[in-house]
């Protein structure tokens, strides 16, 4: 995003609270990231994206009554902070790049092992509750 940043300057916009807004997205991401955390920690299953056959629960309260995702989604928002700070808005493609990528390359196969593992409930989970928000 640094690097977009300095070497395509056409797309440098500011707007009247843009540092507002991009305070507020940081605030909302440490939230909803510690938050995601802290609830993973209390029931004992694992944080760790590269092993989600390690998960021994579903958590569907809190954090993640309102996204299948929220630690991902904090990421995405310190991203969107970011390109704001940086005031390129290209910066958004990278961003939806982001998404996208994390999408086939994570959160996909983690879903399926959900699936495999957690079975009927963690089908109605996802038709209750969004992937991203």
């Amino acid at each position: 995003m640094y690097v977009l940043a300095v070497f395509l300057p056409v797309g440098y916009f500011d707007f009247f609270g843009r540092f507002y807004l991009m305070a507020f997205l940081l605030l909302l991401a440490l939230i909803l990231g510690f938050a995601a955390l802290l609830q993973f920690y209390k029931v004992g299953t694992t944080i760790d994206p590269r092993k989600p056959d390690r998960t021994h629960f579903l958590e569907t309260k809190g954090v993640y009554s309102l996204s299948r995702n929220p630690m991902y989604l904090a990421l995405l928002l310190v991203l969107l902070a970011w390109g704001l700070w940086l005031g390129n808005a290209f910066n958004t493609i990278l961003a939806a790049g982001f998404v996208s990528v994390l999408n086939k390359l994570q959160i996909r196969p983690e879903e399926k092992v959900l699936q495999k593992k957690f079975g009927k409930i963690y089908g109605q989970y996802c038709l209750r509750v969004r992937r991203w928000f």
